[in-house]
């Protein structure tokens, strides 16, 4: 159910996102190289604006402003966050404990040794990487958790590292950041971050067979604060999505309504029809 909704929402966020960004690359294409653009239906929104009028040139200046700063912020965010997994992946593998990581390795028939346990005294267990993601667990972790604990946060982190969680994530948030002008997309990275958490949660709970191991995991978690703001490329084991994890482990048979705000939903509309419009005055 939870897998189908996040495919669901991260293919709505990359499908604004890719008629976006086309649109703004056949008009740069059209603004450069002067290549021909076919009209859409949004043809309708050139009667709108007189040409050599004050206001076409503001509409002119304003949509390459929007280009201009959507290109930006995207490649800030794609450049930051390539040097912040390197010098994050430096330090995890500086606090590698090689014994503990063999055992926990072994315990679970990694083959891959795709699991690396740190000395960290906080509680932490995430999910790290783009092409080939780890699973990062904490010695204060597996101090304070028993095995059938420790084998659903495993299990939890497993569905991550195979649905390539880290990777979408981040693609949403540079969606996200990079078009702040449409809501949805927000929406969309927000709530992807929180259904995969509980997607994860459902694939521990089919793996253990049972709620008891992952339940107690989550509940010791809280009690030991922890909370760590969720980065692009990680993707930790309690997070903001606690209080629906939590209602989903009590009642997992019930449905678990996502709300979509109605504003977001008319302000992103009426953002994609301002934006073609000038689009179309751009180029005509």
């Amino acid at each position: 159910m939870w897998k189908q909704q996040s495919i669901f929402i991260a293919g709505f966020s990359m499908v604004i996102a890719a008629f976006v960004w086309s649109q703004m690359g056949l008009y740069l294409m059209h603004l450069f190289f002067g290549v021909a653009i076919p009209m859409n239906l949004f043809e309708f929104c050139v009667s709108l604006f007189k040409e050599a009028t004050l206001y076409y040139f503001i509409v002119i200046y304003a949509l390459n402003t929007i280009i201009a700063y959507t290109g930006l912020i995207a490649l800030i965010k794609i450049v930051q966050q390539f040097f912040l997994y390197r010098k994050f992946k430096l330090k995890i593998l500086s606090l590698k404990n090689q014994e503990l990581s063999k055992l926990i390795n072994h315990k679970f028939n990694r083959q891959d040794e795709d699991i690396i346990v740190v000395n960290h005294q906080q509680s932490l267990a995430f999910s790290m990487g783009f092409k080939t993601p780890l699973i990062v667990l904490s010695s204060g972790l597996i101090n304070i958790l028993d095995q059938q604990e420790i084998e659903a946060v495993v299990h939890h982190e497993t569905y991550h590292q195979k649905n390539y969680d880290s990777l979408k994530t981040f693609v949403l948030q540079v969606i996200a950041y990079s078009l702040w002008y449409i809501p949805l997309t927000k929406w969309c990275y927000q709530n992807y971050k929180i259904i995969s958490e509980l997607s994860a949660d459902e694939y521990a709970i089919q793996k253990m067979g049972s709620e008891i191991g992952l339940g107690s995991a989550l509940i010791k978690l809280i009690k030991n604060c922890f909370s760590v703001p969720t980065a692009p490329v990680i993707v930790h084991f309690s997070d903001e999505s606690v209080n629906y994890r939590l209602k989903q482990l009590v009642s997992p048979k019930k449905t678990i309504p996502l709300k979509l705000d109605t504003r977001s939903i008319v302000a992103s509309i009426y953002v994609l029809i301002l934006l073609m419009s000038m689009i179309v005055v751009g180029v005509a």
